[in-house]
């Protein structure tokens, strides 16, 4: 299966959903990861250090990103926009697209998700003009995660078991050197990744594993069996 991870910026994704990613990869599937902005500027972040973080990401995650190169702090939901996702979406032809939930109080996320949502029902139309490069495509799934920072109780349709591949994911999150340690003291230094720690931990005790992301989708979902479900 083809997968492609929609983030609005660099860590995003290994924030959310890191464990899955590695899992999704050890399975076989082929994962690609979406950067709309890189992030920057961030406090203590540069856009060369982000950009060594996210690879360095990416390498522990065995996964290729690609960056659309919006602005960061400046996303908005524009059909320029759309049409450069869309694009992407007919390179990489993903099967199933994980995106940020709709609901967050950072507006490049909310405007990540419009984009992110629509340039899905762009890359399947015909004569466009040229404006979207290469051949029609439509993800045939879409599924959402949660950003990180959201201080909610998330309404998640189901949970990935990514007990074996915790320790991957926070390997790769642990790059983002700059975003959660540089500059930092005291309680401040590293709290994000002890929240995601905490969280992981939290939803795996839902389903009876160690650890487990949660997901939610708007579109129904459907089962060929329930041998895949955990007891």
């Amino acid at each position: 299966m083809n997968i492609a991870v929609v983030g609005p910026h660099p860590d995003d994704q290994e924030l959310a959903m890191g464990g899955t990613i590695a899992l999704l990869v050890r399975q076989g599937h082929r994962v690609t990861l979406i950067d709309l902005t890189d992030g920057e500027p961030t406090p203590f972040g540069t856009p060369a250090r982000r950009a060594r973080e996210a690879a360095a990401a990416a390498r522990i995650l065995r996964v290729p990103r690609i960056a659309l190169g919006l602005p960061n702090r400046e996303v908005q939901h524009t059909l320029d926009a759309r049409h450069r996702l869309a694009a992407v979406y007919r390179q990489v032809r993903p099967d199933v697209l994980f995106i940020p939930y709709p609901h967050d109080a950072h507006p490049d996320h909310l405007a990540g998700t419009r984009i992110a949502e629509d340039a899905r029902f762009d890359a399947k139309l015909t004569k466009t003009g040229g404006k979207i490069p290469g051949e029609p495509w439509y993800p045939p799934r879409v599924l959402y995660y949660f950003c990180t920072h959201l201080r909610l109780n998330f309404p998640a349709t189901f949970c990935l078991d990514t007990s074996a591949t915790h320790a991957t994911k926070m390997r790769a999150v642990n790059c983002y050197k700059s975003q959660f340690y540089t500059g930092r003291k005291g309680p401040a230094r590293g709290a994000v990744v002890r929240y995601v720690n905490t969280i992981n931990a939290y939803f795996g005790g839902t389903i009876n594993r160690a650890f487990a992301e949660p997901f939610w989708s708007r579109e129904m979902l459907g089962f060929a069996g329930l041998h895949d479900l955990l007891l």
